[in-house]
């Protein structure tokens, strides 16, 4: 098939398109490399330099005629969200309206989209979290998500496209770009790297469903064929931040330097997926521990330093 991805030289987007190659698709990459970074760019794919919001990317649409639109590019940091919500708006509503307006003209097959199920829920009550769950986002970047997936349901059905929603928990693996708060794992192993100390906000029992890429990317392929649905892609396992730093003792086989800092206003505080509607209907499951998990991702920055710097 002809696939584009946006934001395919960014930590997900990149991987995705590595595996939608090697499956023998056609695979087109726009990506601005505002966070992305053109060594994750898999060779096989056809890229453009270029900014999902502004109206010339419709001469992409023309020239190629995708059956498939993956949506991964983004604003990416809640933290930006709350500082700037009008650039977070401008690409995470605006950019996704843009690619949805030029896929229904284009008459796309399916529309692909990375959402947040870290973002959306807010501060429930229980856990762990099903797609059912009141939507009550904390921070912009999590209405933005919100309103995007609304965009989506109501373009497929005004426009005859099927669609695959995937609320992402926190995921983490090789390429990710040791920033902002999703990127915790990357930024502790920049760190410990570097031996400099590492930096708990506030008591370090905040607690997070961390998933791997690899197992991100198998819900990619696995949507090519989904039904019409949205899904929660997580482990529907927590783990505090205080754990990471226990693993990542394990896993480096080092002393590990840490310290305290104040809590960041906004965030929240629990997070753990239900992945079984995931499970029933997409026939997919998280493989990979988190120890297993962080032992790769650890490997892959030791081996090239560089890519953290």
């Amino acid at each position: 098939m002809r696939i584009l991805v946006t934001g395919g030289a960014g930590f997900i987007g990149s991987h995705i398109v590595d595996a939608y190659l090697k499956m023998g698709h056609q695979v087109v990459v726009i990506d601005d490399l505002s966070t992305g970074d053109i060594k994750n760019l898999n060779s096989g794919a056809q890229f453009y330099k270029q900014d999902i919001c502004v109206l010339e990317i419709e001469e992409i649409f023309k020239k190629h005629k995708f059956e498939i639109v993956n949506h991964h590019a983004a604003q990416i940091n809640v933290r930006t969200s709350l500082a700037n919500p009008l650039f977070d708006a401008r690409v995470n509503i605006l950019g996704s309206l843009n690619l949805l307006n030029l896929s229904a003209r284009y008459k796309i097959k399916r529309f692909i989209f990375a959402s947040s199920g870290g973002a959306i829920y807010g501060e429930p009550k229980k856990f762990p979290i099903t797609e059912n769950f009141p939507l009550i986002p904390l921070s912009p970047y999590g209405v933005a998500k919100i309103a995007t997936e609304n965009y989506i349901r109501v373009f497929a059905r005004l426009y005859n496209f099927d669609y695959v929603i995937l609320r992402y928990s926190n995921v983490y693996g090789p390429r990710q770009i040791p920033k902002g708060e999703a990127g915790v794992i990357s930024i502790f192993i920049k760190q410990i790297l570097h031996n400099d100390k590492c930096y708990i906000n506030g008591d370090g029992n905040q607690i997070r469903d961390y998933v791997f890429v690899d197992d991100v990317v198998r819900a990619n392929i696995l949507a090519l064929d989904s039904i019409s649905e949205t899904f929660n892609i997580g482990t529907n396992i927590g783990t505090s931040v205080n754990d990471l730093i226990e693993i990542l003792k394990i896993v480096t086989d080092r002393d590990i330097q840490y310290e305290h800092r104040p809590p960041i206003p906004g965030e929240v505080f629990k997070n753990i997926l239900d992945y079984s509607k995931a499970k029933r209907l997409l026939n997919w499951k998280p493989t990979v521990s988190i120890r297993d998990g962080i032992a790769k991702t650890y490997q892959f920055f030791l081996n090239g330093k560089e890519k953290i710097s």
